[in-house]
């Protein structure tokens, strides 16, 4: 009886969190199969703990801890895999699964392309601050690192997304990024603010 009412427990949590941490995972690899084999693997390190992780506070919290963990361990494979695949397959197919995945962020493809060339822990950090909303300690947390080197690599990344979109333009002509930071009705955050 107890092991049903975990197992549907379970199965709850999952159609709660899956489609949130796909999104998630999808904007930190950057490839749609390897974002869904990602949230596969978290989701069953999650079942096998499921008594310890339901009794606590925030379940879907330490799910998006697992995946980070995953995604960033598994960075140098992957990589290595997408620049493979960036060789072989045409652009207009990864702009479409990130309009996919993004659902109602809208971007330019400039973008999304300098977002696909951030290094992992740089796109992890983004995603984390600007499209999941955590403040700075959070995701300290959740990447295993300092305050400081999350306020760092938030303000590396940022930068190398200005170079990367913004080059031979003038200052007044480079892309406000700071919209497409914004989900699900999300404030707009200052870099670096811990907000």
């Amino acid at each position: 009886m107890a092991r049903r009412q975990g197992k549907e427990e379970f199965e709850q949590f999952v159609a709660g969190c899956a489609d949130d941490l796909l999104r998630t995972a999808y904007l930190v690899v950057w490839d749609l199969a390897g974002a869904e084999d990602l949230v596969q693997e978290s989701l069953f390190r999650i079942a096998r703990r499921w008594p310890r992780v339901r009794s606590m506070k925030h379940p879907a919290a330490y799910a998006r801890r697992v995946l980070f963990n995953l995604a960033l361990d598994d960075a140098k494979r992957r990589s290595r895999h997408q620049s493979e695949l960036s060789r072989s397959e045409p652009q207009e197919r990864s702009d479409e699964a990130a309009a996919l995945a993004l659902g109602m962020v809208e971007a330019k493809s400039e973008l999304m392309g300098a977002l696909a060339e951030l290094a992992p822990r740089q796109r992890a950090t983004l995603v984390l601050r600007f499209f999941e909303d955590l403040p700075e300690t959070q995701v300290a947390e959740i990447l295993g690192c300092s305050v400081g080197t999350v306020k760092s690599t938030t303000s590396r990344a940022l930068e190398r997304l200005r170079q990367k979109i913004g080059p031979g333009r003038t200052e007044n002509e480079r892309l406000d990024l700071q919209p497409v930071y914004e989900t699900k009705g999300a404030q707009q955050h200052e870099p670096g603010t811990g907000s």
